[in-house]
């Protein structure tokens, strides 16, 4: 059973240095395990990556630098059983929409976090061109964290030299409608084609159910937004979710949409007639279609401006008091004014 137990945490590991992509060290390494759902303490991965060391599968690159992959340690994640990747971001919504504990009502609690990390000379720039995306509602709320040295963010550290900026994403809106007793099933994550701000269709789609990485995440990297298009002139390509309620609560949903935007959280794109398709998306009988912008625009349009970064989908939870209005940060980067928690 140990043993098992270690493989399991072995193969944490090596998953976490290849989605990191570069140098990492124990705290960076424990850190992107956690996104995953998996808790395992910076002593105990500093152990698996010296067991990893002896086993040709990663090599230390400099004490700061930290450890990277090897050939070989490539190859054990690229055969790792396909199965046991398939579904993690569904698993990932469904607990950090159970956990979190904003609602509507009290306006206070946790929401689920979207994290991108910069670095700190690029903060001003990055906030001037994520401005936009709020403007046009392209984002969920219009609300952005910001985390520097020594400072966390959704139980994120900020490195030396980074800034971490967070958005609230968009599953916080699967929490409230739990937490007002509408379970909401997230079915797929793609790119939706607006214009003159209406969405029109979905250009991409991929299944939560069978993935491993939130498919917006991908399509950011790729290059295949056109946010800033659509927060300029209301026609381009933006990040959105298609998501199924239960028909007997169409009536509820319309209230909590009109209770979100109440509290400055407006997500929804469209809401389909019941049991009928939705942007040419089916739904089962008993169901019906509600397309949900993405809290990663921001960052999207960050990077289609050339602004390096990484973005994280589905970080982990923050307190809603972290959020602070987007002009007022976007103001202070104009004016080069000293960002303060």
């Amino acid at each position: 059973m140990a043993g098992r137990s270690a493989d399991s945490a072995r193969r944490s590991v090596l998953r976490a240095l290849a989605e990191i992509g570069e140098p990492a060290g124990a705290t960076r390494v424990a850190e992107a395990i956690a996104r995953r759902g998996v808790s395992l303490r910076p002593r105990s991965v500093r152990f698996h990556l010296l067991k990893l060391d002896s086993m040709g599968l990663t090599r230390l690159v400099g004490r700061r630098s930290g450890r990277v992959l090897t050939e070989e340690g490539l190859d054990e994640v690229q055969h790792a059983d396909v199965l046991e990747k398939a579904g993690f971001v569904a698993g990932r919504m469904d607990a950090l929409g159970f956990e979190m504990t904003y609602t509507t009502q009290a306006r206070s609690g946790s929401v689920v976090v979207n994290v991108s990390e910069i670095e700190s000379r690029d903060l001003s720039r990055a906030l001037v061109h994520m401005e936009p995306v709020f403007q046009r509602g392209l984002s969920l709320g219009h609300g952005v964290a910001v985390a520097m040295r020594d400072q966390r963010l959704a139980g994120h550290s900020c490195p030396r030299g980074k800034a971490l900026l967070g958005t609230i994403c968009s599953v916080t809106l699967n929490g409230i409608f739990l937490k007002a007793g509408v379970p909401v099933t997230s079915r797929f994550g793609g790119l939706v084609e607006m214009k003159d701000g209406r969405p029109v269709r979905f250009t991409e789609l991929v299944e939560y159910r069978g993935t491993s990485v939130d498919p917006l995440e991908l399509f950011i990297r790729a290059g295949m937004t056109r946010v800033r298009d659509c927060a300029a002139t209301g026609s381009g390509l933006v990040g959105a979710s298609f998501r199924e309620f239960p028909t007997v609560a169409y009536t509820r949903v319309q209230e909590l949409m009109k209770e979100t935007e109440r509290a400055g959280m407006r997500a929804v794109l469209a809401v389909g007639r019941p049991n009928c398709p939705l942007l040419d998306v089916p739904v089962a009988d008993g169901r019906t279609g509600m397309v949900v912008i993405a809290g990663l625009n921001p960052f999207a349009a960050m990077h289609e401006a050339g602004v390096p970064m990484k973005a994280y989908s589905l970080a982990g939870l923050d307190e809603i008091t972290r959020f602070r209005d987007f002009r007022e940060l976007a103001l202070a980067g104009r004016r080069r004014v000293q960002y303060v928690e």
